[in-house]
């Protein structure tokens, strides 16, 4: 298992704290690995301009919690779901001193997903 240290966790965290990016992180989680471009991103969130979504976007890839792709003439962002359940973990980690059998089993299933159905 990854363990993300302080200083990734605070940056992630800086990263989210912010409504449009949040919603951003969420969207692409429900889209998986597939993704989406940042028009399809904005037209889902409906009031934010796609230069405005292209700055989240790329706030979001320097904190290493999405990634982007080019597919032609588009560019298709992802949410990176190991750096996001490595978050979670951090998070869950000292859960009952850290002898905590249901996040234990928590941390390893998020640790394994990729974003795509089962």
């Amino acid at each position: 298992m990854r363990v993300m240290n302080e200083k990734q966790a605070l940056s992630s965290f800086a990263a989210i704290s912010q409504e449009t990016r949040l919603k951003i992180v969420r969207l692409l989680v429900v889209a998986g690995a597939d993704g989406l471009s940042a028009g399809e991103i904005a037209e889902k969130l409906g009031s934010a301009a796609p230069s405005r979504i292209s700055f989240h976007l790329s706030h979001l890839e320097k904190a290493g919690l999405v990634i982007s792709r080019r597919d032609g003439r588009s560019i298709i962002y992802s949410a990176i779901f190991t750096a996001l359940s490595d978050l979670v973990a951090f998070l869950m980690h000292d859960c009952c001193e850290g002898h905590c059998k249901y996040c234990d089993d928590a941390i390893a299933l998020f640790a394994k997903c990729e974003g795509r159905p089962t």
